[in-house]
């Protein structure tokens, strides 16, 4: 691809969003209900390839088995709330009512409260005892003070999730944690992310990982590209990453690593694009932020919103739409993408012809900008 003038110091590449692309019907077409929408990683099959994003207004331990009895899985954020708080619930309500003005100092208060190891044990342990897959989410920088309680309380996948994360990070004051040596000594897949480029996502791949998460500030409660001026269009970033891939499939001999869009999903027709463009599954905030169980209850925000030094986030309202299964599955009122998602994701493949996942990564797509009414 040819880079672009900025001016005569700069040159730039083109990238794209979801909303610059379109998928094309362009062979045979099947029925909705003979499409495959099930995603395998390491031993675990799920029904659908959602995975909820590990945020406060997002999961809690009962959204996290209501997710998990409805086929995919709910990553709980093991820096929230919930292993800061005995009783989380008064802290939620009052971050739903605080004053717009006062959110983001408040915030950081609340976040302030220690993480308690034995409430790390104990939400994991209650959905554990639901009988569905265990997942929960640290960042890099808490990961090796809580890794040894994460595994003692039995995950099943492990989640390393930050704005982002490098294989190579460098710093002269602290020592950095060592993902290669980290994920080879533990016994559970490892999903580690964000990363938006091949080079970075090709690092990451070489640790062990078993996924990589791609998206860099492109979620709905993010400022990152006001902060720090950093943004990844997720269409370019999600088709690099699978690009990486394909080609860590051949360096390794045929170790297949997933790759997991994890930003700049706001609708039923991104999730459709993400998979487009080579994602295995989808890690999602907002939509799911909407449903009537999530503990946001129509707020919707991440860590970080209420960063100690730089906050890069705030609290959004999102609204609520539908209970979570019809978000999911359907069926639908509305016309404008935000419930009966997975059913969108087979309508799509059904349309254009591909009887599974794999399959439809290959869909002809097309430039086609367009702008959301």
């Amino acid at each position: 691809m040819s880079d672009i003038e900025i001016g005569r110091a700069k040159r730039a590449r083109r990238a794209y969003t979801f909303d610059d692309i379109a998928i094309v019907p362009s062979r045979r077409t099947r029925d909705p209900q003979d499409v495959s929408v099930s995603w395998t990683i390491d031993a675990f099959t799920f029904e659908m390839p959602v995975l909820a994003a590990p945020m406060d207004s997002v999961v809690s331990p009962e959204t996290a088995i209501a997710i998990g009895r409805l086929g995919g899985l709910g990553v709980l954020d093991l820096e929230g709330v919930w292993t800061r708080y005995d009783d989380p619930e008064p802290v939620l309500a009052e971050i739903r009512a605080l004053p717009q003005a006062e959110t983001t100092r408040r915030l950081q208060e609340i976040y302030a409260e220690p993480i308690k190891p034995e409430l790390v044990t104990q939400r994991l342990a209650e959905i554990r005892a639901a009988g569905v897959p265990v997942a929960g989410a640290l960042s890099p920088q808490r990961t090796a003070e809580l890794s040894d309680t994460v595994v003692g309380a039995g995950v099943d996948l492990f989640v390393i999730r930050g704005t982002t994360v490098s294989a190579e990070h460098v710093s002269k004051t602290t020592e950095p944690l060592n993902l290669k040596k980290f994920i080879y000594e533990l016994d559970v897949p490892v999903i580690v992310g964000g990363a938006s480029t091949y080079t970075a996502a090709l690092h990451l791949m070489r640790t062990g990982a078993a996924g990589v998460l791609v998206g860099f500030g492109g979620g709905a409660a993010s400022t990152t590209r006001t902060s720090l001026g950093i943004h990844a269009p997720m269409a370019s970033a999600v088709a690099d990453v699978a690009g990486a891939r394909r080609d860590y499939l051949d360096e390794s001999g045929g170790r297949y690593v997933h790759v997991i869009a994890d930003g700049g999903l706001g609708t039923s027709g991104d999730v459709v694009k993400a998979i487009s463009m080579g994602a295995d599954a989808v890690m999602l905030g907002s939509i799911l932020a909407r449903a009537e169980e999530a503990p946001g209850a129509g707020w919707h925000w991440g860590a970080e919103a209420h960063h100690e030094e730089l906050p890069r986030g705030h609290r959004v309202e999102v609204g609520t739409v539908a209970p979570l299964e019809r978000v999911l599955f359907g069926p639908s009122s509305a016309a404008d993408g935000r419930t009966n998602v997975i059913g969108a994701l087979r309508r799509s493949m059904a349309t254009t012809g591909y009887s599974d996942l794999k399959e439809f990564q290959r869909v002809e797509v097309v430039v086609a900008p367009y702008t959301r009414s």
